[in-house]
């Protein structure tokens, strides 16, 4: 079926039978698995679609081992069609009319046609079964989602234009987007999210129904924005993604520290426009992302970070005499503000701590000037990165973005050379694993302790001074120790 978006009478462009071939290969390539299946509910007298973002992805010539497929057949004739023939079934999504399969290393799943009703004030549906694809297909997100395979046959469906939206790289929605967004909010992120990941540009329409409704987002659960935001940033184009959820207004709504980083510059205190220096942070870390292993995943916390490293400006900005305007300890507001908007999106701990650690740190390395760090200063800077040094090299590289080429190449020397001095130094003193000279068993034993709180501050103690020495012998960190213990009124064996 060509794509009800052509004049009546034409046939697919010369890019769209390429797509058609394209899909058609990708398809064999998982074939027997699809192929098989579809005969196996044409043999019991079903209809089986290959469906949705397999089949754009399949146009892409991207196709996956993970299948979405359609059907006529209910759920408990699904059941039976995969008994037998599947490695492994579950049902976990049941209840959706979702029935999942492994076979031959592909992991396929199954829904009924669906003929689903909203309510329109939360987002689950009242799940109902259609009989027709037509039906299934109107009711997907948008049109590069609304496309189907039929197997065994192969005959390609386009009821809507997917094919000329996926040519043009255009997003839109099979049914009215006013209508589409209302039933189900989370839409409009996806909207975003699939700008991000393949770089397609939204239909005026869509931008519209985004921008009136952005205020239902709030319907959505954090949980499943955060989801969302986050395969957003993962995407190749995560920059145009963040641009659609600040021009929509859906940004507000989800993640509003972002748009008030647009602050208003005032033409005698001249300074960056924050938002766009952000988002050309978050264009530079992910250059050197990709630049350090470009086969590696794209890195969650290095990308919040980038994104969220300013959002304490707003709040710390002062206007100071001469036309100067300051940000004053903005890493450690905005420290605090990343941790209170992630922890309200659901985030995990331990990628909460990572990022706004990141945020806090990320102003530390503009205190080192033509190496005038001591050794000392350069251990604690590794030290308080911890496992995190890494990243933060990307994000202060990334953060310099001053058109200045004299300023710019000033600072990347003087981080090529802190760099260097922290490989020295590692190599010297194995900065990876700073640690005090004496461990608590040794502390317990030479202070005559229990286990406690004593045993801790010492440890902390010998700690700072690793830091600020550098390694000890072992003479010298017990002289340390028994010489604290003195100036803390501790009494120890044999002193």
């Amino acid at each position: 079926m060509v794509s009800n978006k052509q004049p009546i009478g034409s046939g697919p462009t010369s890019l769209e039978r390429d797509a058609q071939r394209n899909a058609v290969v990708e398809l064999i390539k998982v074939a027997p698995v699809a192929e098989e299946l579809g005969t196996r509910f044409a043999a019991a007298g079903h209809r089986l679609y290959l469906v949705g973002g397999s089949v754009r992805d399949a146009l892409l010539g991207r196709l996956g081992t993970d299948l979405d497929f359609t059907t006529d057949a209910r759920p408990e004739q699904v059941r039976e069609l995969l008994t037998g023939w599947a490695e492994t079934i579950w049902d976990t999504g049941i209840q959706f009319g979702t029935l999942g399969a492994f076979r031959h290393g592909t992991t396929v799943e199954i829904t009924t046609f669906r003929a689903d009703s909203y309510d329109r004030v939360g987002r689950n549906p009242e799940v109902a079964f259609g009989d027709t694809i037509e039906g299934d297909l109107v009711r997907r997100d948008f049109t590069v989602n609304a496309m189907a395979i039929q197997l065994p046959e192969r005959a390609f469906v386009d009821l809507h234009g997917g094919m000329t939206d996926l040519v043009d790289k255009r997003l839109d929605t099979p049914a009215a987007p006013e209508d589409s967004f209302a039933d189900d909010p989370l839409r409009m992120l996806r909207a975003a999210r699939f700008v991000a990941q393949l770089g397609f540009t939204p239909s005026d329409r869509v931008v519209t129904a985004m921008t009136e409704m952005s205020a239902e987002i709030a319907r959505i659960t954090p949980e499943r924005v955060q989801v969302e935001l986050s395969k957003l940033l993962c995407g190749e184009f995560p920059r145009r993604g963040v641009e659609l959820l600040v021009s929509s207004g859906l940004a507000d709504h989800v993640l509003p520290e972002v748009p008030a980083m647009k602050l208003e510059i005032d033409e005698h205190h001249q300074h960056k426009d924050v938002y766009s220096h952000s988002l050309t942070v978050l264009d530079q870390a992910i250059d050197l992302e990709k630049a350090a292993d470009p086969d590696a995943e794209p890195d969650l916390v290095l990308r919040l970070a980038a994104l969220l490293h300013d959002i304490g400006k707003p709040a710390t900005r002062r206007f100071e005499s001469g036309g100067g305007v300051s940000f004053h300890h903005h890493e450690v507001v905005g420290a605090k503000m990343t941790r209170k908007r992630m922890r309200a999106l659901r985030y995990p701990k331990d990628v909460i701590n990572q990022v706004a650690d990141l945020v806090f740190l990320h102003l530390r390395f503009h205190g080192y000037s033509d190496g005038q760090w001591t050794d000392s200063a350069v251990r604690r800077y590794v030290n308080d990165a911890g496992p995190l040094l890494p990243r933060l090299h990307k994000l202060v590289r990334a953060d310099c973005t001053t058109r200045n080429k004299r300023k710019a190449n000033a600072l990347q020397r003087a981080y090529d050379d802190l760099e260097e001095r922290i490989d020295r130094i590692a190599a010297e003193e194995d900065l990876a694993k700073v640690r005090p000279d004496l461990d608590g068993n040794e502390i317990m034993g030479l202070l005559g302790v229990e286990p406690g709180p004593i045993v801790g501050k010492a440890w902390k103690h010998l700690k700072e001074l690793r830091l600020d020495r550098g390694p000890m012998s072992r003479e010298e960190a017990v002289e340390e120790l028994h010489r604290w213990a003195r100036d803390q009124g501790i009494e120890t064996p044999g002193q």
